[in-house]
């Protein structure tokens, strides 16, 4: 298990368009691929759960991978997520 705390930086936060960026990138690993944010834990690859999260811009998170595939798809959210989502 691997698990990184991350600042979100899109001016937004994760809204719909951000919260596919995010999850469609989840979505291409085969781990489980969580975030906590105040005390919740969504899975990644649900846009719908991202977005009830109500993740807003400058918020900490932590991301979890875990699984057969977790380096990978530590770095391509974590690098999704510092590069801004497509907003930046």
């Amino acid at each position: 298990m691997l698990s990184e705390k991350l600042t979100i930086t899109n001016p937004s936060g994760l809204h719909l368009r951000p919260a596919g960026v995010l999850s469609q990138t989840a979505m291409k690993f085969k781990c489980d691929i969580t975030i906590e944010f105040e005390g919740k834990k969504v899975v990644a690859k649900s846009v719908l759960n991202v977005m009830s999260a109500g993740i807003k811009t400058g918020s900490e998170i932590t991301l979890i991978c875990n699984g057969e595939d977790e380096a990978q798809a530590m770095k391509a959210v974590s690098d999704a997520i510092k590069s801004g989502l497509g907003e930046n």
